[in-house]
């Protein structure tokens, strides 16, 4: 693998082609060129990405594509990049979406990669490591929380990544294992309470966090779930929107007064929690993951919390396919990628902490 398009080029695929670029040749395609403090250190190409011939366009020659497009266009990415031979890799946390995906698989010479960001993606590659420790499982629990480190308001957010991927995680039911049985389960509902170092949290359910693992753990497991992270009240306030005000309705419109009301801040943070419970030599332990991610410099610019652990999740999965590390081709869980190898490559060596599992 040496040449790789990335389609996309908001912060995260502007991050993931800086990272990527160090390594390969990258070619980014956006409808505007971005602007940074720093140039970024691979070649630009403008054109609508949104149009399927550009995006024939920008796959020719390609040895691999990375989406970091909105959810919605990742099916024509690839179906192209299938047809094509090219390996594909995304961020998607929309389950419609890996499931087509993934129905891609059976006939392709490439990887298909989907879900390969921060949740889904490098949650469930903890998630999964940890229950490789166990000799018989009861409860795989995931949450991850992408927050402002200064919250004000009563929502208590700012949007640092796209306003239409949280609206689909708070709006689309989730998948989870309730005693025993596979279900789907209302988003914004299940809340529980959190305290992380002193700091009082809630947690509740938003689909596509869990990516393939229901399938990956059914009938191995008592629960699986995902939660996402919030400050206390803000998911009772988004659930008011959403139904009571029914703008669920008009999710355009939404996404508009959420945007304008609470823009993305600067000083972000990224708690990461995976606990799994179960046998181990006939006794019943708990294993837990745990930490905090801030804002971090690259290549002299400073990048959100969310933006590098996201951009950095793909790019070391691109970099474990690239090294032959994962099959060359065909669907990639998540959750059967290792956490050692994860964490021994360029890109995923920047999440690795400083005391590790």
């Amino acid at each position: 693998m040496n040449k790789i398009s990335v389609l996309g080029l908001g912060k995260v695929g502007s991050l993931v082609g800086v990272l990527l670029g160090k390594q390969f040749e990258v070619t980014g395609f956006d409808i505007r060129k971005p602007h940074y403090e720093i140039d970024l250190p691979f070649s630009i190409e403008t054109m609508d990405i949104g149009d399927v011939d550009n995006i024939q366009k920008a796959l020719d020659g390609a040895d691999a594509v990375v989406s970091a497009l909105p959810y919605f266009l990742n099916k024509h990415v690839a179906e192209i990049a299938q047809r094509k031979g090219v390996h594909y890799f995304d961020l998607t946390e929309d389950v419609s979406t890996m499931r087509h995906i993934e129905s891609l698989a059976d006939n392709a010479v490439s990887v298909l990669a989907p879900q390969c960001g921060l949740a889904p993606g490098y949650i469930g590659i903890l998630g999964g490591d940890l229950a490789t420790q166990f000799d018989e499982l009861r409860d795989i629990e995931l949450r991850v929380g992408a927050l402002p480190r200064y919250p004000n308001g009563q929502l208590a957010y700012s949007f640092t990544w796209s306003p239409t991927g949280v609206i689909n995680e708070y709006l689309t039911d989730a998948e989870a294992i309730h005693n025993g049985q596979r279900k789907t389960v209302p988003s914004l509902e299940g809340f529980e309470y959190m305290n992380i170092q002193g700091q009082e949290y809630e947690a509740f359910t938003t689909s596509g966090g869990l990516g393939t693992m229901c399938t990956t753990y059914d009938g191995k497991v008592d629960t699986l779930n995902y939660k996402t992270i919030r400050y206390p009240g803000h998911g009772k306030l988004m659930r008011f929107l959403m139904y009571e005000m029914v703008m669920k309705n008009d999710l355009n419109q939404l996404e508009q007064i959420l945007t304008n009301a609470k823009p993305p801040v600067d000083e972000d943070l990224v708690h990461v929690y995976a606990v799994v419970e179960g046998k181990i030599n006939g006794e019943m332990q708990r294993k837990e993951f745990f930490e905090t991610y801030l804002p971090k410099k690259i290549e002299g610019e400073m990048w959100r919390a969310i933006s590098w652990t996201t951009a950095a999740s793909l790019a070391a999965v691109v970099e474990l396919v690239a090294s032959k590390k994962l099959p060359q081709k065909g669907f990639i869980k998540q959750e059967e990628i290792q956490l050692k190898d994860f964490f021994e490559t360029k890109n995923g060596s920047l999440l690795k902490p400083k005391t590790t599992l």
